[in-house]
């Protein structure tokens, strides 16, 4: 029989057998444990009628106030509309996207090609929107940029990319996309190299050409890495990339598809100084992620045997 000390003896071992690995771990913790779960605290803001000079725990407590004045402000049926579109088409033309570019270099042969691939798709991850926002302003612009001279020289006419209600939001996603379907592949790349040879070998002398190896071997090799994926990327349906759609953003010209949760708690919170409001915001948004996260692992659970947990 298995007694509280002897666990504990085990424990013990167990530790010191890993004490290396378990230092190697100590800084990933400790800036979770500063930067993720301390900031926490700072919740109670959302609940306070929050006053700078008075701090949060000086402030008068207003309950759920902050949601109420949140759920029926004129802006908030436009902001969250568009929050939820924006998201849905990324999630639509975005999520399939690194899959897709995970098989094509899966299927690449020669190695340093391959390699060379790799890191050019990687590489716009680590450019910052702010540089990529004046990259892309001059590619699209009007009057300069190459890409209106390119459609003026097959007889087309001039596209507002970025101040146009009708173009501002696929703009949104194809740039989305560029910057970052090569890093997402990494995930699939990395699944992609655990799949037997053998199955590929099974396969090719059953007759099966390179398109039916991927349907039949690559993609049921990989679900559950997918499945996973697609539980996590639910819970971005209510986010917007904050970095990207601010500096691209015309004010004024493409705000009624444009302006999303992200700039409003930055225009709410930071411009006018409604800490409180932004901060219930922000919390009504992370609310409604988790109950999407949640909702996706307990489908998937029911309909498969794949899920977070």
């Amino acid at each position: 029989m298995v007694t509280a000390v002897s666990r504990r003896k085990a424990l013990w071992r167990s530790i010191k057998k890993h004490k290396l690995h378990l230092l190697m771990i100590l800084p990933v913790l400790a800036q979770f444990i500063i930067f993720k779960y301390l900031p926490l605290y700072g919740i109670l803001i959302a609940f306070k009628n929050y006053k700078l000079l008075e701090g949060i725990n000086g402030s008068r407590w207003v309950g759920l106030e902050n949601f109420r004045s949140l759920l029926i402000s004129p802006d908030f049926g436009r902001v969250f509309g568009n929050t939820i579109v924006l998201a849905l088409l990324n999630f639509v033309f975005g999520f399939p996207a690194p899959i897709i570019l995970a098989l094509m270099i899966n299927e690449l042969r020669g190695k340093t090609f391959k390699r060379i691939t790799q890191t050019l798709s990687y590489l716009p991850h680590f450019i910052s929107w702010v540089i990529l926002a004046g990259i892309f302003m001059e590619l699209l612009s009007p009057s300069r940029g190459p890409i209106n001279a390119i459609i003026r020289a097959f007889g087309g006419e001039t596209i507002l990319f970025l101040g146009s209600p009708d173009w501002f939001r696929p703009t949104l996603v194809i740039t989305n996309i560029w910057k970052g379907v090569g890093w997402g592949s990494i995930v699939y790349l990395a699944a992609l190299g655990g799949i037997n040879e053998e199955l590929y070998d099974a396969a090719r002398v059953d007759g099966c050409g390179r398109f039916n190896r991927i349907y039949h071997v690559t993609l049921p090799g990989i679900l559950p890495v997918i499945i996973i994926m697609l539980i996590l990327a639910t819970g971005n349906l209510v986010s917007d990339n904050f970095d990207q759609v601010f500096n691209l953003q015309n004010d004024g010209v493409i705000n009624n598809v444009g302006d999303v949760l992200g700039t409003y708690i930055y225009r709410r919170g930071i411009i006018q100084i409604e800490y409180h409001f932004s901060s219930a915001t922000e919390l009504f948004r992370n609310v409604i992620s988790l109950i999407l996260v949640l909702s996706t692992n307990k489908i998937s659970k029911l309909v498969g045997e794949y899920g977070l947990w």
